[in-house]
């Protein structure tokens, strides 16, 4: 679909998912085939490696500089993805917040490892009951970033989350699309067997000396990571790959779905789709 978006407005391509921007995990994150990258010209597709540090702050700046470039010869740019918190970076704009220190993020996911997620719940119910009391306490990645910012700037994270929308100098159209819950099922199960069948494993097995890399913790390789630790069998991985992603996929829905500026399609309406893009944009005199 982006792929005809783009080609219908004769623009280019910008990826939002923030683990197909990293070179070494392509199986993992079901990068486009050749055939699609070559059709129309992709951005932030295996631009960085797994060992740089990136995150929302760094895409909402990489993506506004595309932008001012792509604008000069084109009126329209096609953002595709599923990264929640990179969406919002790149259209509401995203506080601030200092580099992590490796060491610092090393010693706090060793404390996880060593003495699991309950005993990060407490570090961050004391030093930011606020953020406690709202963030996803089964989410290990957004806890250990919250107490990366806490100890990093002497101040709690919330206090440090401004949540204020930025101006952008660009309109924003915003295309969801969702399936019976049933067919996207089928679908991620389809889609891990066939990751299975591309090399997943051994990706993952190259992978393994980085494990304790933020961006390796990533659905797919996190399963397959306690595979090769005797966790689990290879069949209950699999499974736990296909569970995992179906839950992060209700995920993404729940907080999609509190955006009201999202226009909902089932992705086989691509002529009503085409039909919407060329009324909002077409109609525009600018």
């Amino acid at each position: 679909l982006s792929i005809r978006l783009a080609t219908h407005f004769g623009t280019e391509i910008l990826s939002c998912d923030s683990r197909q921007i990293y070179r070494e995990m392509s199986v993992g994150t079901a990068v486009p085939p050749p055939e699609a990258l070559l059709a129309v010209p992709h951005h932030l597709i295996g631009s960085h490696s797994i060992q740089e540090s990136y995150h929302a702050a760094r895409f909402e700046m990489d993506v506004l500089e595309l932008l001012e470039r792509l604008f000069k010869d084109h009126s329209v740019a096609v953002m595709t993805g599923g990264s929640m918190l990179y969406i919002d970076a790149v259209c509401k704009g995203i506080d601030e917040l200092p580099d992590i220190d490796p060491e610092l993020r090393a010693s706090i996911i060793s404390r996880w490892k060593n003495f699991g997620i309950q005993h990060l719940r407490a570090e961050l119910k004391m030093l930011d009951p606020e953020y406690y009391n709202e963030v996803d306490l089964l989410n290990p990645v957004r806890i250990i970033h919250a107490l990366e910012i806490c100890y990093s700037t002497g101040k709690s994270y919330s206090s440090q989350r401004t949540k204020v929308v930025r101006e952008r100098n660009f309109d924003i159209l915003k295309i969801g699309l969702n399936r019976d819950r049933e067919e996207l099922y089928q679908r991620i199960n389809a889609r891990v067997d066939q990751m299975m069948a591309d090399g997943l494993e051994s990706e993952a097995r190259s992978l393994l000396p980085f494990r304790d890399l933020n961006s390796m913790n990533t659905v797919g390789y996190r399963e397959l990571f306690s595979y090769f630790d005797g966790e689990m069998t290879r069949e209950e991985a699999i499974e736990k790959i296909k569970s995992n992603t179906r839950r992060y996929a209700r995920k993404q829905l729940t907080w999609f779905r509190r955006d009201q500026e999202i226009h909902w399609f089932h992705p086989d309406q691509e002529a009503e789709i085409l039909a919407l893009c060329d009324e909002k944009i077409l109609s525009d005199p600018s």
